[in-house]
């Protein structure tokens, strides 16, 4: 991501994921994180407005967009709802999943945030 400079990461989990478990710090990449819940907390209801409050969202097109979410699921979701979508208007974007997501797998004791993903990994994040 630091050397693609129209890359964007889209965050897609909770209000309440973000705000207490924290998100990627792209702070020193002089880049923001875009967050759009793809389902939404309690009932984890999809988003419908997903795919258009990010193309609403979007200054310009990025020629990448990188989706996180908790463990890589409800993101690969989005980047495949958002690249056909864009496919379909005929817009060429590279929709990225990080595979892991931010917390990664369940460690052999049931949690999370320890055995991979984004802070395991030791990538730059921060809390709320």
């Amino acid at each position: 991501m630091s050397k693609e400079t129209a890359a964007m990461l889209v965050d897609v989990r909770t209000r309440p994921e973000w705000d207490f478990v924290g998100g990627a710090d792209l702070s020193d990449l002089n880049k923001d994180v875009v967050r759009i819940e793809w389902k939404s907390w309690p009932g984890m209801d999809h988003n419908p407005a997903f795919v258009a409050a990010l193309k609403e969202g979007l200054s310009g097109l990025p020629s990448h967009l990188l989706f996180i979410c908790r463990s890589g699921a409800r993101s690969m979701q989005a980047a495949q709802a958002v690249a056909e979508a864009l496919g379909d208007e005929g817009r060429a974007v590279t929709c990225i999943n990080v595979a892991e997501g931010f917390e990664g797998d369940l460690d052999p004791l049931g949690r999370r945030g320890g055995l991979n993903g984004w802070k395991a990994r030791g990538l730059a994040w921060r809390q709320s």
